[in-house]
């Protein structure tokens, strides 16, 4: 997938350029799949997905219900960001985003692009506070985060000077500051080492109510999740417990 440079607007407030474009069209609209406000639980039937003139998704049905960890699984050009795309425009207060592509601005540190997750929870001023001189406590409650993350002592280096692992940790740091109930993700830990990404991925499934989760790496789909999800040129064609599933279950998604 070519990635694309972050951009920022006129206020410093991040752009959010990294879903594709996608359009819904509904046999019925998506209905909730659980109760309460807060509840992330949705589904989807007969939905047809895409962006700009391309079907992806012919007709899809779907349920997520509250409370699940889904793996999303497939090759590249399966329709895994798409349905992320159209899960997150349904859910979108509820919803901590980490985008594959990152979208970080890469002349600020660590501290602010984490902060950036937290934009809508703070006013206009406090968050230009942030931006220029940081109090003690804006500084404490995002050095927790990136502490978590093993980025304490890069807190206040530049993204443009992070290696690719450091400013991973760091879309995925900002996703976290965001403090909502469910984790939309595009390989959030695909940049890591293998223990490193899995002790990260359990930590940061743990924090969240639900999370649905777009990834190739196998293993921590079955280490990770309760449910995984294939996908074929549009088309579901694995929908089963983790711990019904092999590897070798997983590696069919992928031949020819």
């Amino acid at each position: 997938m070519k990635k694309k440079r972050a951009r920022t607007s006129g206020g410093g407030q991040q752009q959010q350029a990294s879903l594709p474009r996608t359009w819904c069209h509904a046999a019925e609209p998506p209905r909730s799949a659980g109760p309460g406000p807060a509840s992330f639980g949705t589904a989807l039937k007969g939905i047809r997905l895409g962006h700009g003139r391309e079907t992806v998704f012919p007709a899809l049905d779907l349920t997520v219900r509250r409370g699940e960890t889904v793996a999303l699984l497939g090759p590249s050009g399966s329709g895994k960001s798409t349905l992320l795309a159209a899960l997150r425009r349904q859910r979108e207060t509820l919803c901590a985003w980490c985008p594959q592509e990152q979208a970080l601005v890469p002349m600020l540190s660590v501290f602010h692009n984490i902060y950036m997750g937290g934009l809508h929870r703070f006013g206009t001023w406090r968050n230009l506070r942030a931006l220029v001189h940081p109090t003690a406590a804006q500084r404490d409650s995002v050095a927790a985060v990136a502490e978590s993350l093993g980025l304490a002592e890069k807190l206040f280096t530049s993204v443009d000077r992070l290696s690719g692992g450091q400013a991973q940790r760091t879309a995925l740091g900002r996703a976290l500051f965001t403090e909502r109930p469910v984790l939309l993700a595009d390989e959030p830990v695909s940049n890591l080492d293998e223990h490193q990404g899995l002790a990260l991925l359990r930590d940061t499934l743990r924090r969240h109510d639900s999370a649905v989760v777009a990834m190739h790496d196998r293993a921590l789909a079955l280490a990770c999740f309760e449910r995984v999800i294939g996908l074929r040129h549009g088309e579901t064609v694995l929908d089963a417990p983790s711990a019904s599933l092999t590897l070798a279950d997983l590696d069919r998604l992928y031949l020819p």
